[in-house]
This record gives C-alpha cells, sequence and structure tokens, in this order.
C-alpha cells in the first residue's frame, strides 16, 4: 500500500474509533440519568414489600383450674417470756459504827446506797450509850445488825435480837456466836503479794509480825508467799514491846516488811520506830492503810470499802433466805486497793 493510501487508511481507522467513544460515553451518561431518576423516586422501589402479620386467634383452655381452699394457718404460739430471776428485797438494816474515820464511814455510805431502808448509828458522835443505843435498835423494825469496828461489834453482838454481820475488825476471835457473822478485815493475802512483786520484783524474803489466833491467816499467808517464788518470815508476839525486839532482828534479813493492824501486839509508839528502822536499813514497808503512808511506809494494800459493802450485802442475802448456818464464819473480800507513798494510785484490782 502507498503511503498516501495508508493515510488514508488510519484516518478512517481513527474516525471510527472515536464515534464509538463517543456512542460509549453517551450510553454511559444514559444509564446514569435513570439511576438518578430511580434514586429520586425513593428507596422503597427496591425494598421488599413488608409481611402483613396475622393475629393468632385466642385458644380457649380445655378447663378452669380448680381453686383449692385451704385451712387457716394455726396461730402462732406466743413466746415464753425469758425467766426473770429476782432478788428478795434487801431486810430494814440498823448500821452502827464504832467512830466516823473514813475507813468506817465509806463502808457505810455504800451500804445505804444499797439497802434503802437503813439507819446510821456512831457511837463515837451519839450522846447515848452503846447499850441505850442497841436497845433503841432492838425496839426499831431493824432485821439485821450491820457493826464496823471493834466497839460498834463487840456492843452489837453482845446485845442484838437481830442477827449481826460485823466487819473490819482483825481480832475477831470472841466475835463469832450463832448469831453473828464477820467480813475480813484484811484484803486478799494473794492479791496483795501479786500487787508488791509487781511494785518491787526485787522482793524475795518478806518478814511479819501478828498476835497469837491467827493461825489460817499465817497459813493462808504463806501459801500466798510460796505461789509468788516469796519466802515469807512470820513470826507471834504477845505485846508492842516484843514485837519491836523481834522486829530488829527480823530487819536485816529481810527485802520487805509486811505490816498486819494488829493493835494487841502493835502501838502507835512501836509502829512509828518499826517505820523509822526500815527507812534506815532502806527495807520497804507495805501497810494496810493509806493513812499509814504518812508514817513513812513505802506502800499500802487496802480493802474496798464497795467490795466490803457487797460482802456483807451477800452475807444479808443469805441470812434472809435462811440459811445462817451455812454462812461461812469470815467471808472473804476479793478487791484491793494500791497506792504508793507519793499518794500515786496505782491500781484497784
Amino acid at each position: 500500500m502507498e503511503g498516501g493510501e495508508r493515510m488514508g487508511f488510519w484516518i478512517v481507522t481513527g474516525t471510527l474509533c472515536m464515534r464509538r467513544v463517543e456512542n460509549g460515553i453517551t450510553g454511559l451518561l444514559r444509564i446514569a440519568i435513570l439511576l438518578t431518576a430511580i434514586a429520586s423516586a425513593g428507596c422503597s422501589v427496591l425494598a421488599p414489600e413488608p409481611e402483613i402479620a396475622t393475629i393468632p386467634e385466642p385458644v380457649e383452655p380445655e378447663s378452669q383450674p380448680e381453686i383449692a381452699v385451704l385451712p387457716p394457718l394455726p396461730a402462732p404460739e406466743p413466746r415464753t417470756a425469758p425467766l426473770v430471776v429476782t432478788q428478795p428485797a434487801l431486810p430494814a438494816l440498823a448500821i452502827v459504827l464504832t467512830s466516823g474515820i473514813s475507813a468506817y464511814a465509806d463502808v457505810a455510805e455504800e451500804l445505804s446506797r444499797r439497802f434503802e431502808n437503813h439507819t446510821v448509828y456512831n457511837l463515837a458522835e451519839d450522846a447515848r450509850a452503846p447499850v441505850n443505843i442497841l436497845h433503841l435498835i432492838n425496839d426499831s423494825d431493824s432485821q439485821v445488825v450491820v457493826a464496823i469496828g471493834m466497839r460498834a461489834a463487840m456492843s452489837a453482838v453482845a446485845q442484838s435480837r437481830a442477827p449481826v454481820v460485823f466487819s473490819q475488825v482483825f481480832n475477831y476471835q470472841k466475835l463469832l456466836t450463832e448469831n453473828s457473822r464477820g467480813v475480813s478485815a484484811v484484803a486478799p493475802l494473794d492479791a496483795q503479794i501479786a500487787a508488791w512483786k509487781d511494785l518491787d520484783p526485787s522482793i524475795l524474803r518478806i518478814g511479819a509480825i501478828v498476835g497469837s489466833g491467827h493461825d489460817s491467816l499465817i497459813a493462808d499467808a504463806k501459801l500466798a508467799a510460796e505461789k509468788h517464788g516469796v519466802e515469807l518470815l512470820i513470826q507471834v508476839a504477845d505485846s508492842d514491846q516484843e514485837t519491836l525486839f523481834i522486829f530488829k532482828r527480823m530487819i536485816r534479813n529481810i527485802d520487805g516488811f509486811w505490816l498486819f493492824a494488829d493493835n494487841r501486839v502493835l502501838s502507835p509508839r512501836a509502829l512509828q520506830k518499826m517505820i523509822s528502822t526500815a527507812k534506815q536499813e532502806q527495807v520497804p514497808v507495805l501497810v494496810p492503810s493509806e493513812s499509814m503512808l504518812a508514817l513513812g511506809a513505802d506502800v499500802s494494800i487496802a480493802s474496798v470499802a464497795s467490795d466490803i459493802a457487797e460482802t456483807v450485802t451477800q452475807v444479808i442475802r443469805k441470812i434472809e433466805a435462811g440459811d445462817l448456818q451455812d454462812v461461812p464464819a469470815m467471808s472473804p473480800l476479793s478487791e484491793i486497793r494500791v497506792t504508793t507513798n507519793d499518794s500515786t494510785r496505782v491500781a484497784d484490782r
């Protein structure tokens, strides 16, 4: 094919191709316009038709359920009220004091709180003689007499027709009768040694002096000392002079001296000399009353007024219940009060 013919062929061919392309574009434009028209008509045209829900017809039950009628529930049994043990009323009380010192007055005050019906008599302040006071008590409605201190106890035990409970009496042996009972004047021995050891663990050997007739006290004191690893050297004296003599021999061989308030063998003069000697020998002294700390003692371990009053009350309850013969001759105490010589309270136990 010549050059001119070839050129003409490609021109014709190119023209045909351009027309085909134009026709294709025109077709595409038509299709796009058609799709746009369909979209403008809404998508619902393409969405499937929703199904129409059918409501099921009600089904009649074959039979109605039977309603059971039950008998009424039984009424709950009433709760049993807890058993309350009531103490019998305390009897009318006559309280007789040897004097108005705090050791006696504090116990009387504690008893007054426990006994609604009571009368207090102070032998040291009342102008009447003790015998007249006891006649007055016998003529009253007092059912029990509580005597505090030796003089009051001796008068009450000798003259009272009502039962007598005495306290704050160290030498009690002659006061025990079929109609009388006592409460110990000595704080618990075991607790005393335990408290003293707590204050001063170096105490290993203790000395003590008492009058005759206190065999049970001596035995109990030795048991208490042994329990706490303490050796107890305790001797019996018949007078304050013998007490001083024994003390002077004892003081160099002990770590502490345990003083018992036995007025038969311990006068104020002897007491002062003993405490003075103990201080020179640097031996601590344990006394049974806070008032004795002023004399130079190192520590006091005393009974507690509320404990004494509560013990007296328990004894009276037993007497009122008709158990006088079952009440011990002397009822022990259970609490102590510890005070050092600088008036700092260590413990109430």
